[in-house]
């Protein structure tokens, strides 16, 4: 009957390789889809919809939802408590573990979602937050959960639309680092950082790759640096009249073969490593 209990049979043929992401897709005893991934004692299993653990706290979809609840209905005064804070945490971590297995998966879009919920829990518990240390331990996450979502988002665009497509989406996605840092007053280290860095070398890598040239927006802040207001005017011109979907790119996609896409390889759950 002990013998049941264990998990032996999960784990026969899948060894933990310290460093790597390794998850599957595994179809539970109902018929749906859990992730399992592989960590040092054992694996971890997680719903693909909602909260990772499929719990609905409070009856809410997931913890950030009944914080937003408790947050309209008490008012401007709301602040988070300190069970509130590390309930908050817990949700953070499902959803990163979450991530980075879609990530590891090539699932994109839902590892862009994934880092879009994190990111808008973050906006919350920034506004709502008890203190400025607390607020200040979570905001140094931010870059983080930022490079997933435009990696993620950049390889989804890149599969679906094609090169030019994707390197306009990590330009957008380097704006927004830009931004981020500017609001924090280190400016002057967004050239340095690491994380904008490998943002960079993978929309070179794309553009190499794919044998793509200066999209319309470079050309076009390349022109307004040069004070070329002609070329930059025709080039807007071409912007307003190019098509929603570019359907004229090189569609990208990875093959059958898996990871030897050409492009950089990433250590999604620590990027810096």
């Amino acid at each position: 009957m002990a013998g049941a209990r264990d998990i032996d049979s999960l784990l026969k043929g899948w060894d933990f390789q310290p460093g790597e992401v390794s998850a599957r897709l595994v179809k539970a005893r109902n018929g749906r889809d859990v992730i399992q991934m592989r960590v040092d004692m054992g694996l971890l299993q997680m719903e693909t919809d909602l909260r990772p653990d499929g719990l609905h706290p409070q009856g809410a979809e997931t913890y950030f939802d009944y914080l937003v609840g408790e947050a309209v209905r008490t008012g401007e005064r709301f602040r988070l408590t300190k069970e509130q804070c590390a309930e908050a945490d817990r949700e953070f971590v499902q959803y990163y573990h979450r991530r980075i297995c879609w990530l590891s998966l090539r699932e994109y879009r839902r590892a862009a979602l994934d880092a879009d919920h994190s990111l808008a829990f973050m906006d919350f518990v920034r506004e709502h937050s008890p203190d400025e240390e607390w607020t200040l331990s979570h905001e140094q996450y931010r870059p983080f959960v930022l490079f997933h979502r435009v990696q993620a988002t950049a390889l989804a665009i890149l599969e679906e639309k094609g090169a030019a497509s994707a390197i306009r989406e990590i330009n957008v996605g380097l704006d927004e680092f830009r931004a981020l840092f500017a609001r924090y007053d280190a400016a002057e280290q967004f050239s340095d950082d690491e994380l904008v860095r490998r943002l960079e070398q993978m929309r070179e890598s794309v553009r190499t790759k794919y044998e793509v040239g200066q999209t319309l927006e470079e050309q076009l802040a390349a022109a307004v640096r040069a004070e070329d207001y002609e070329l930059a005017a025709s080039l807007r011109d071409q912007m307003r009249s190019r098509p929603a979907v570019a359907g004229e790119d090189h569609a990208g996609g990875f093959g059958d073969d898996g990871p030897d896409d050409g492009l950089p390889r990433f250590d999604h759950a620590n990027p810096d490593g």
